[in-house]
């Protein structure tokens, strides 16, 4: 686990966006898992996807399908089985604690639970890479810690995060790694250790 820092446009949303092709570089190179992203050829990209789990800031929740709809469509788009994708989406749902809510609608849900429905939607195929673009960025510090604490289980059990934020009161109470952009560039590279870099 680590969190990516730095200010306002010093480029961490762009870097979890190359990570996941939604963005292309322009110039030097992006490597995740030994691979050199600016050679994935279109017709792969969907399988490079299927490796990293996304979380946005604003959900990107499809609002005209449940939650559950929502949780499930990366296992419908890999092709999963019905039973196969009924027995995951519920899994995840349960482990971020919407099990109660796999019929509501998105727009019924408070922000806090539309971030833990985007959670379970990055999480459901079990990639071993989620990357977070400002996951607590609209929640209270309460609801902040309970995605972190989250995270925290996700980590321990084998995948890598990649967290994007801003708040440092959050990534001092982690003590895990942090990197910090500033206009593109890696500025810092540090282990928190007690609440300091």
């Amino acid at each position: 686990m680590a969190f990516l820092t730095g200010h306002s446009g010093a480029g961490k949303s762009t870097l979890l966006k190359l990570i996941g092709l939604l963005e292309h570089a322009t110039r030097g190179q992006v490597m995740v898992d030994g691979r050199n992203l600016g050679k994935v050829k279109s017709r792969e990209i969907p399988y490079h996807r299927r490796k990293i789990g996304m979380i946005f800031q604003d959900h990107r929740l499809l609002h005209d399908r449940t939650v559950f709809d929502n949780v499930a469509m990366p296992l419908i788009v890999s092709g999963a089985s019905r039973a196969e994708t009924g027995r995951r989406v519920r899994a995840a749902l349960d482990k971020v604690s919407l099990l109660n809510k796999e019929k509501a609608y998105p727009i019924t849900l408070s922000g806090g639970e539309q971030q833990r429905v985007g959670i379970a939607r990055a999480v459901v195929s079990k990639p071993p890479v989620v990357v977070a673009d400002e996951p607590t960025g609209n929640l209270d510090p309460e609801l902040s810690k309970e995605i972190m604490d989250l995270f925290s289980q996700f980590n321990q059990v084998g995948v890598t995060l990649l967290i994007a934020t801003h708040d440092i009161d959050l990534v001092n109470q982690m003590n895990q790694r942090v990197l910090t952009l500033g206009s593109g560039q890696l500025i810092h590279d540090s282990v928190n250790l007690q609440g300091t870099f």
